[in-house]
């Protein structure tokens, strides 16, 4: 082991570049539809190895070193983005006489911008670099706080964080309950790297150990929490929840000659009668954008609603809303959720907050307009972001917490607002990727706000995956990826009553200080004369 780390410690010029490149893409093989976490073992002692590499010259300048570790650090996040984002041009391909142009900065592009907050994490932990397992901790923390600058900055776009590796089924992901997303991401990168100190030896002994503890505590809460009860039954607030998923395929969604029978599908799929062992449901969901034109401006579609409907019976459906801005301005438009009573009566609804730059919005419009760069969603002008989050208040005393495609992937949007919430409810539309790792990513992050938040999450995709989500994580019911169909569900909603949280975050920034603090100490040689 110390023979190879040598040998990849003294890599320069190419060899150095595209072995860091593959190693950050043989890391994506961590992530969904794969969810094999084990080359994560042997991506991150490269890293750590190639950024010893940087330090191992006496007589090089400081910001030389800092300048290559930036580099070893981008060039593995666009190897590592590269390879689990690729499925974004398919978005672009479905009118590819208009957007084909776009592929390369979409494939290639995006995971460079993304590739700089790894780059940044590489030279952040080069700034406190030492032998031993400080350099391990110095790592760790700085890649937990570029995931968490990653939420947010330009918007953000904490898609794939590296927490995600270490949480590919409910026994692995109740750790994020306590620390968060970005917490268990810095604790991954910790025990991912562990191995490296193999190939120096020096704390191998006390790192490989902290390593094992942190993998046998991460394991042994998930069998904890998954062994108790997730709260007490009441037979007064289990309702049945019907996801509804068409599996139309995008390019049909924007024919204007398949709108209606786009509808009209919903409705014949909504009418089923209720599946073995269920009653009937007294919830419907639809996704994303289904109703394929502007609801309130079209009495005889709230009517059709109407009449499928069963008396009681609730719809939640993903749909467009206007707002008339007054003489000679155009409408402002809007991704929303309606619900909508057996009456035909809109009795709620909410705007999606976080809008998709260039997808559904494009930033600086009146400039880039000029360039011929437009949104990929048809609309003038785009979608407008709504004023604030909201909770759907339902006419049986329900309340849900309206998130809107990838408003789910976002942590930080599960705000004290959402308390009172009985269930998160996520709407999308994941057509546009095709059958690639894109929905089964976007699935997984959905299935970790569960746990994260200890709400029960009801997610509808068009073409899926739809499924019903327990606060740990188990899908109740569900439907596969590009099934057609509709799935019943009998939920609870009285657990989340006692379940419901504060967001975690302040854990993280605990486990960031503490890895930082290893990091200080054993730069100064506190720790390495301990070992």
């Amino acid at each position: 082991m110390e023979r190879i780390a040598a040998r990849i410690m003294l890599l320069d010029g190419w060899r150095r570049a595209a072995l860091v490149v593959v190693s950050g893409a043989v890391c994506a093989l961590a992530l969904p539809p794969v969810d094999f976490f084990a080359p994560a073992f042997l991506s991150f002692p490269v890293l750590v190895w190639l950024l010893d590499g940087t330090s191992g010259d006496p007589g090089k300048r400081w910001s030389r070193g800092l300048r290559q570790a930036f580099f070893i650090g981008w060039l593995f996040g666009l190897g590592y983005f590269v390879a689990g984002l690729w499925w974004i041009g398919n978005a672009l391909m479905v009118e590819a006489d208009e957007f084909a142009w776009a592929l390369p900065l979409a494939v290639l592009g995006l995971p460079a911008v993304l590739a700089l907050f790894y780059g940044l994490a590489c030279a952040g932990a080069r700034l406190l670099w030492s032998e031993g397992v400080g350099r391990i901790a110095v790592l760790a923390a700085s890649f937990g706080l570029a995931e968490w600058l990653r939420s947010f900055v330009a918007t953000g776009f904490p898609w794939n964080a590296i927490g995600y590796a270490a949480m590919p089924v409910p026994l692995m992901m109740q750790s994020v309950a306590v620390v968060g997303l970005f917490g268990v991401s810095a604790l991954a990168v910790f025990v991912f790297a562990a191995p490296a100190l193999l190939g120096t030896r020096r704390g191998a002994v006390l790192g490989l150990s902290v390593a094992g503890v942190l993998a046998a505590l991460h394991l042994g809460y998930g069998a904890y929490r998954l062994s108790q009860p997730i709260g007490e039954a009441d037979s007064t607030k289990q309702l049945t929840v019907r996801l509804v998923q068409p599996n139309i395929d995008q390019a049909s969604k924007m024919n204007d000659d398949d709108r209606i029978a786009t509808f009209e599908k919903h409705l014949r799929l909504t009418a089923q009668p209720p599946q073995p062992g269920h009653k009937q449901p007294d919830i419907i969901v639809w996704p994303e954008t289904t109703i394929p034109f502007i609801l309130t401006q079209n009495p005889d579609a709230l009517r059709q609603i109407a009449n499928t409907l069963k008396p009681g019976q609730l719809l939640i459906t993903g749909t467009v809303r206007s707002e008339d801005q007054g003489a000679g301005l155009a409408p402002r438009y809007y991704n929303s959720i309606y619900v909508i009573d057996s009456s035909g009566q809109i009795v709620a609804a909410a705007d999606k907050v976080h809008l998709v730059p260039f997808g559904e919005y494009v930033p600086f419009q009146d400039i880039l307009s000029k360039l011929g760069i437009t949104n990929v969603v048809d609309l003038p002008g785009g979608f407008s972001p709504g004023a604030k989050r909201s909770l759907l208040s339902l006419p049986n005393g329900l309340k849900l917490y309206p998130l809107i495609c990838y408003e789910i992937i976002f942590p930080d949007e599960m705000t004290a607002g959402m308390l009172g919430a009985n269930a998160i409810v996520n709407v999308t539309n994941d057509a546009w990727f095709g059958n690639s790792p894109g929905p089964y990513q976007h699935f997984q992050q959905a299935r970790l706000r569960a746990v994260e938040t200890g709400l029960p999450v009801i997610r509808v995709a068009n073409n899926g995956i739809s499924a019903t989500i327990d606060p740990h994580g188990n899908v109740v019911s569900g439907l596969r990826l590009n099934a057609e169909g509709v799935e019943d569900a009998t939920l609870d909603f009285s657990i989340s009553e006692k379940q419901a949280r504060f967001p975690v975050k302040y854990n993280f920034w605990l486990v960031t200080v503490l890895l930082l603090s290893v990091g200080v100490f054993s730069r100064s040689g506190f720790i390495s004369r301990g070992n």
